[in-house]
């Protein structure tokens, strides 16, 4: 008698493990296994000309992306690398071609893997688009521009690759980063937590998608890497952002080296809508233009 009820007990311990471990990977592929959604509009819509290009990547995939010459003396112009969010594509940084291109800059814009017309790879990270951005350096390394007057400007998820980047490339001299995270297990922690999920469920959930990257969040989060690059760095940061929080640019500020790292908090804006400040764009263009030049 008792021995079954010791299996039945197993039996419903072990389905409880199988239900929570299955739940567990849905939820995980919910969340960063998405499907990609590719552009709908090119620089065109504002008159600019552009080439589209592709360039490998890791794991032997092809990146899509962008390529728009300054309209003078391209050859020695400074040249800016657009990253995007997660969950988005290029087309999201057509406001930042539309006012960086008139300023005199080369840009290259790209998908990043498993985002708009960029090659799928399993799943979309932090991690993999700065590697993706360091292969953009690579791009640029092959064609005639200004070699070491490389600069980065990222969004969220694009900010936190361009930061990783920049300390694997001293190529890039200035980074700019709009709403990025200082690292990626705060958010995701805060993010599981809000489906009230108990803090051991929310630790075992960061142990599977650490596992699925492949290497430790700390290998590649900005707190641990932004010291290690050469390129200084404006991190732009709305007060109002509730998807990464400010406090996030406040931690990654405080992570640079002395003189290394300009925090500009941005009262009233959120976390897609720091580029409406009125002062945005003139910021921007005065931080490059004293790194780059």
């Amino acid at each position: 008698m008792l021995a079954s009820v010791l299996m039945v007990y197993l039996l419903w311990t072990l389905l409880i493990i199988l239900l929570f471990y299955s739940g567990i990977q849905i939820f995980i592929r919910k969340v960063y296994a998405f499907k990609p959604v590719p552009h709908k509009e090119t620089p065109a819509k504002f008159g600019i000309p552009f080439d589209e290009v592709r360039f490998k990547t890791e794991n032997d995939k092809t990146l899509y992306g962008w390529w728009i010459p300054a309209v003078k003396h391209s050859e020695t112009a400074p040249t800016l690398i657009l990253a995007h969010g997660l969950y988005r594509n290029l087309g999201y940084m057509l406001r930042y071609i539309q006012n960086l291109h008139p300023l005199g800059y080369n840009l290259l814009t790209f998908d990043s893997r498993h985002h708009g017309s960029s090659d799928r790879d399993d799943h979309a990270s932090m991690y993999k688009i700065g590697q993706d951005i360091t292969h953009a350096v690579r791009y640029l390394e092959s064609i005639k521009v200004a070699q070491g007057r490389f600069g980065a400007i990222g969004i969220s998820l694009g900010g936190a690759g361009s930061v990783y980047a920049a300390s694997l490339e001293p190529s890039i001299k200035a980074v700019v980063t709009v709403g990025a995270p200082a690292h990626p297990v705060d958010v995701m922690y805060r993010r599981f937590r809000e489906y009230y999920l108990p803090g051991f469920v929310v630790w075992y959930a960061l142990r599977q998608i650490e596992k699925a990257i492949g290497v430790s969040f700390d290998s590649f989060a900005p707190e641990t890497n932004i010291a290690k690059a050469k390129a200084h760095f404006l991190i732009i940061h709305g007060e109002e952002d509730q998807v990464v929080l400010h406090s996030q640019g406040e931690k990654l500020k405080k992570a640079g080296n002395a003189g290394q790292c300009e925090l500009w908090s941005l009262d009233g804006y959120g976390h897609s809508n720091c580029h409406h400040h009125p002062d945005f764009w003139n910021r921007v263009h005065t931080f490059l233009i004293d790194q780059l030049t």
